[in-house]
């Protein structure tokens, strides 16, 4: 049996997200075929280390190099001495883009790098920061491969980053859509329970500026039936939330009850999958919701509008006002023969198009590829 693939993950930041999530399926899918090495770019966030199951062989790097600061030859050189101890090192997004820069720098000697890009932070969710645009260009020169998961991140990387075709790879993300279909305890959940009467209506989403949730609690407060708002997921975001939720005088229907992993466990207690996100690619979550069988409540960013069935269309918002995904959740929640017409549509869809069987394979080859061993992933 040939050895383990060595491969280090170098991430803007460890929080539980869509990025997250999909490195986490593929670690489990290599199995002990590969050991990991991850390096969060904001030290303090590894929250979602707590999803790796414990018969993967992983670490959280002790003293790695810095992957943010001011350019500085000395600080590339330290990020390429650290990647040489690895068979293959993936970067993600914006923040570890460092990570690529010091193999364009000193590359001589050092392991195949490949680039994964899954959207935009508040600073670039409504327009492109020309700086980094530039310096994505330079550094991408060096990766073996550039993936991202959406259409519209595609022609960005085709636009403003100006990458060649063959360095692209647009590999769509995927769930595994089979578990959602089993049953959810009432339990799973902390701190919840379901009351009768009420309906639900679920997020789940980094707790972060870009997701705007408070916008989405106020939407929520405005709704003339009874419902309950749960958020699943942590970050700075949460008092912000808190905030808004007392404002609104419904500091008693608003759940947070932090970062839960594996989502199948929980997503049917929702009635419906709500977001209010300033910006959005091919999220995970919405794969997530429709697997169980959820319709869908959320502003036209990303590829979200064309994730959904056609069933769902209606019930997408025009734009990302308060009012608007006010009146699409209030559509729903008093109508339950829709949730479940709408519902049904989305498991559908999820099926056929989000499974993350292709998704693995895709992943798996292009890995493979890379370090030009056929079958080391399994």
């Amino acid at each position: 049996m040939s050895a383990p693939v060595r491969i280090l993950h170098l991430h803007s930041s460890f929080a539980y997200g869509g990025k997250e999530a999909r490195a986490i399926r593929l670690m489990h899918a290599f199995g002990r075929n590969a050991t990991h090495t991850i390096v969060s770019g904001v030290p303090e966030r590894t929250e979602a280390q707590g999803a790796i199951g414990r018969h993967i062989d992983w670490q959280i790097a002790q003293n790695p190099p810095p992957l943010t600061g001011k350019p500085s030859v000395a600080r590339y050189e330290a990020i390429a001495n650290f990647l040489r101890r690895f068979d293959l090192v993936l970067t993600y997004n914006w923040g570890a883009i460092d990570g690529v820069m010091a193999k364009r720098v000193f590359a001589k000697g050092l392991p195949p790098v490949i680039h994964h890009e899954d959207g935009f932070n508040e600073d670039e969710a409504t327009r492109l920061n020309p700086v980094r645009n530039m310096y994505r260009r330079m550094a991408l020169s060096a990766a073996h491969a550039l993936v991202v998961p959406s259409d519209k991140l595609m022609a960005v990387a085709r636009g403003p980053w100006k990458q060649p075709e063959a360095r692209l790879h647009l590999i769509g993300n995927g769930v595994p859509v089979d578990k959602f279909a089993g049953g959810v305890a009432p339990d799973a959940i902390p701190g919840f329970r379901r009351k009768p009467g009420e309906v639900v209506i679920g997020a789940v989403a980094g707790l972060r500026d870009v997701k705007d949730l408070p916008l989405l609690v106020r939407a929520v407060g405005g709704i003339a039936v009874k419902v309950r708002l749960v958020i699943v997921g942590e970050g700075p975001e949460r008092q912000a939330i808190l905030d808004a939720a007392e404002a609104m005088g419904i500091d008693d229907r608003v759940h947070l009850p932090g970062f839960l992993p594996e989502a199948w466990r929980y997503m049917g207690l929702f009635d419906i999958f709500a977001l209010s996100s300033k910006s959005e690619q091919q999220p995970i979550s919405v794969m997530e919701a429709m697997a169980a069988g959820l319709p869908v409540v959320a502003p036209p960013v990303g590829d979200i509008a064309s994730m959904v069935a056609p069933e769902n269309a209606l019930y997408m918002g025009i734009d990302r006002h308060e009012v608007h995904l006010r009146d699409r959740l209030q559509a729903l929640a008093t109508d339950p023969q829709a949730r479940r017409k709408v519902g049904e549509a989305n498991q559908a869809k999820a099926r056929a198009a989000f499974d993350e069987a292709a998704m693995i394979a895709k992943y798996k080859a292009l890995y493979e590829g890379a370090i030009g061993r056929p079958g080391a992933l399994g």
